[in-house]
């Protein structure tokens, strides 16, 4: 008689960096749903950007970013997490599965094409459109206040998340 022998999970990991709170929930959002999707078959991870490692995207099976735009770029902790990652990473994840979620006061499109363009240098694939969320914060006390964002956009985060993880539950990706 053989055993059957249950497989590894899946694992997701979403990078996230905020500084008022709409990334974080982007990421927090779309990560609950993950798992509500994936169940046991699907281990989420949630790294502020300051803590994730090239060791944390080897690890995982799929990646998101999750950025605010500052001043037309990814925010200075993201930066920091790929300046630190690029090398280490560079011809080890080619292929890999990765998505993207943005929020941004009035555009988003220059941090997304930053990030592409990050992500083909690694030869990541790109599995999904990318997520992003204008706030129309345009006075620095609108940028610098905390934000609550509608349940619309939050909804957008979750179906990322949940396509992500029937995605990697059914090896699409």
């Amino acid at each position: 008689m053989s055993e059957v022998t249950a497989a590894a999970p899946r694992r997701l990991l979403v990078v996230w960096h905020s500084f008022t709170g709409a990334t974080r929930s982007m990421a927090e959002a779309l990560a609950a749903s993950a798992r509500d999707v994936g169940g046991e078959a699907l281990q989420v991870t949630l790294l502020h950007a300051a803590d994730a490692s090239a060791d944390d995207v080897l690890a995982a099976d799929a990646v998101v970013f999750a950025t605010p735009e500052t001043l037309a770029s990814i925010s200075g902790a993201m930066k920091d997490f790929f300046d630190r990652s690029y090398y280490p990473l560079l011809g080890r994840c080619e292929g890999k599965p990765y998505a993207l979620v943005v929020c941004a006061g009035s555009d988003g499109h220059p941090t997304i094409a930053q990030l592409q363009r990050i992500a083909t240098g690694l030869r990541l694939r790109e599995v999904a459109e990318p997520v992003l969320v204008c706030t129309h914060a345009q006075t620095p006390e609108a940028i610098a206040a905390a934000k609550q964002l509608p349940e619309a956009e939050l909804e957008r985060a979750r179906e990322l998340g949940a396509l992500l993880a029937a995605g990697l539950e059914l090896g699409v990706f």
